[in-house]
């Protein structure tokens, strides 16, 4: 229990930081321990400095917008709460005070609604979705971190497709043709297969073989634009074919 003294001091210390313009919360003690705190239709734009012990608190009926982040997380023995009939302007800077009435719905006595934007207003702040802050920024730090990391991977990324370009166009491709490919003469254009190689040998030595065109296949290569399409292939696309 907290003695008549100490009482008095906290009494006095707490007047002395709680105030605005002029006018100061009213502080009075509340045993076994802790402390009400009464800062309503004080006309406040933001919150002084409250004692950490404070187990009831009442912000009603001022000017407050928003709530700086953290600034209930200290009150760790906080029984009551009020923060309603506050012209709350709900965008990103909301978020901090909505989880927080999410998370302590059993001790806030009325809950607050917004104010403005004109899309929420008279809205309970503790009923705006998610999607209400999807536009909302990480916090600086975070977000410059974020923002680093994502610059050095695309640094990166460039690099290593400049590097796979010039690679690309310093390498050599080596095309090897077979020797039966690359002859000028019309057998060795022939099929190989085993029924052409049948038919041929039954052709007697006087007769003619143009009669037997037929049997045989269209040249896999034409051998007249042959040394045009390797010199394009060189001088454009860096191929070399090499006969072997």
């Amino acid at each position: 229990m907290l003695s008549g003294l100490s009482i008095a001091v906290l009494l006095l210390l707490t007047t002395s930081n709680v105030h605005s313009a002029g006018r100061p919360c009213l502080c009075s003690a509340l045993l076994p321990a802790g402390l009400k705190v009464n800062c309503s239709s004080l006309n406040l734009a933001e919150l002084p400095h409250l004692p950490s012990d404070t187990t009831e608190l009442h912000l009603q009926d001022n000017q407050l917008t928003s709530v700086s982040p953290g600034l209930f997380d200290r009150f760790v023995g906080l029984k009551k709460v009020s923060v309603s009939a506050n012209p709350f302007h709900c965008d990103c800077r909301i978020q901090y005070l909505r989880s927080w009435l999410l998370k302590n719905r059993a001790i806030v006595l009325k809950q607050p609604v917004c104010s403005s934007p004109s899309s929420v207003a008279q809205k309970a702040i503790v009923e705006l979705s998610d999607g209400h802050f999807s536009s909302c920024t990480l916090p600086s730090c975070a977000d410059g971190t974020y923002n680093t990391i994502m610059g050095v991977m695309l640094c990166c990324l460039i690099v290593l497709l400049l590097w796979s370009l010039r690679l690309a166009r310093n390498s050599t491709f080596i095309l090897s043709i077979d020797g039966r490919h690359s002859a000028f003469e019309a057998d060795s254009l022939r099929s190989l297969r085993p029924k052409h190689r049948r038919r041929l040998a039954e052709v007697s030595a006087d007769t003619d073989p143009l009669i037997f065109t037929e049997d045989v296949e269209e040249p896999l290569l034409n051998m007249e634009l042959l040394p045009q399409v390797l010199d394009v292939l060189h001088k454009k696309h860096n191929i070399k074919i090499k006969a072997t």
